[in-house]
């Protein structure tokens, strides 16, 4: 006999439809480096998830897991425990990994293109975007041509080019310098509400993760697993300066330990 669905499971499944990504009790190791030494477990037990249109942010210390987390959502390795349910999502890795020979427009493109779209219609996607990006004038510069927030911006344009609900970023400013970042930060909130996305982005800076996300899981050191989840719900555009995004630093950096 078949065992009916009560209420409360039927809404469950509602939510969890509806939810972009979700990871329940997650565990990855990797094989140790040298025979004779243990398993490292990079993820024990993570939990979390991210709705349509919300941007959720990983934030934790070095080694924690959160490129592995993002791997994992994107597919590109399986859990060794838990489940992972995502829809297609598009990776920006931390490195812009634009092709040094081809021009802005067809780094941007590159996705469509291998999508088998035209060149000339992806082309003319690709610029429409890099001009609503800032880069109208540009968009024939070879990567060494372009600054490091621009060269950001036309790999962010390739991320959305592909077309997947969604977005996995792993720390994409970290190679800039610090008033660049700040500035990439601040442009990224605008191009979002613009274009809105769900997002899963992970970074080790804390005032990055309160400007930019609806919410912000914290992970703790190596094994990562979940310490805590904070939302933020002040007003955008953010400032650092916020009462309320002061408080909330303090917040996670006492759940960081720092």
């Amino acid at each position: 006999m078949q065992t009916p669905v009560t209420a409360p499971r039927q809404a469950a499944r509602s939510e969890t439809q509806t939810q972009v990504v979700r990871l329940a009790d997650v565990v990855k190791r990797f094989a140790p480096a040298r025979r004779g030494d243990a398993a490292l477990t990079a993820l024990d037990g993570v939990t979390l998830h991210a709705a349509p249109g919300e941007i959720v942010v990983v934030v934790g210390p070095s080694g924690c897991g959160k490129t592995t987390l993002l791997e994992l959502v994107c597919g590109l390795i399986a859990p060794d425990a838990g489940s992972v349910d995502a829809a297609p999502a598009a990776l920006m890795a931390q490195d812009d990994l634009l092709l040094p020979w081809a021009t802005a427009l067809d780094n941007a493109a590159l996705a469509l293109r291998v999508a088998g779209v035209s060149r000339e219609a992806g082309r003319e996607r690709a610029g429409r975007l890099l001009a609503d990006f800032g880069l109208a004038g540009f968009e024939h510069a070879r990567p060494r041509e372009l600054s490091g927030g621009m060269r950001q911006r036309v790999a962010f344009a390739r991320t959305l080019l592909a077309g997947r609900p969604l977005l996995c970023l792993d720390e994409p400013f970290a190679s800039l310098d610090a008033l660049t970042r700040q500035e990439m930060q601040t442009w990224l909130a605008q191009a979002l509400a613009r274009d809105p996305r769900t997002v899963l982005l992970v970074t080790h800076d804390v005032e990055e993760a309160l400007v930019l996300g609806d919410r912000v899981v914290v992970l703790s050191p190596r094994p990562g697993h979940v310490v805590a989840t904070l939302r933020v719900d002040a007003p955008r555009p953010r400032r650092r300066t916020d009462p309320e995004l002061v408080a909330l630093r303090e917040r996670v950096l006492e759940e960081l330990g720092a």
